[in-house]
């Protein structure tokens, strides 16, 4: 699965209708999320043959969430919900990115020392 396809169509797409290219981008960001959540969760699942990866992902997302929401309440005196979970989803593409990369790097280096 290559989950940056989708990034790449939702950005020129955007791009092409004359919409500003931070909204494309951003647009872009959030809808690639969705699939970069599903193929590392995929990954993960395949590379270290266990089945847990998306609950291990949606676990992290919301133990962010509770930490983003408590240093709001700490600082502000009032939770932005839009806010926190707009931070949280850019996160989690920025890490999902990092860690797609990551796994595809090992399962295909693990599994070439299997294949040898």
């Amino acid at each position: 699965m290559l989950p940056f396809f989708p990034f790449l169509i939702v950005y020129y797409g955007m791009v092409y209708f004359k919409k500003p290219k931070k909204t494309a981008l951003h647009t872009a960001m959030d809808v690639t999320t969705i699939f970069l959540i599903a193929a590392v969760a995929a990954l993960f699942n395949s590379t270290f043959n266990l089945s847990f990866g998306f609950y291990l992902i949606l676990l992290v997302m919301l133990i962010s969430l509770g930490l983003i929401g408590s240093a709001q309440t700490r600082l502000k005196g009032k939770i932005n919900y839009r806010r926190m979970i707009r931070a949280v989803w850019r996160m989690a593409f920025v890490v999902m990115g990092f860690s797609y990369i990551v796994l595809l790097a090992f399962g295909l280096f693990s599994y070439i020392i299997d294949f040898m």
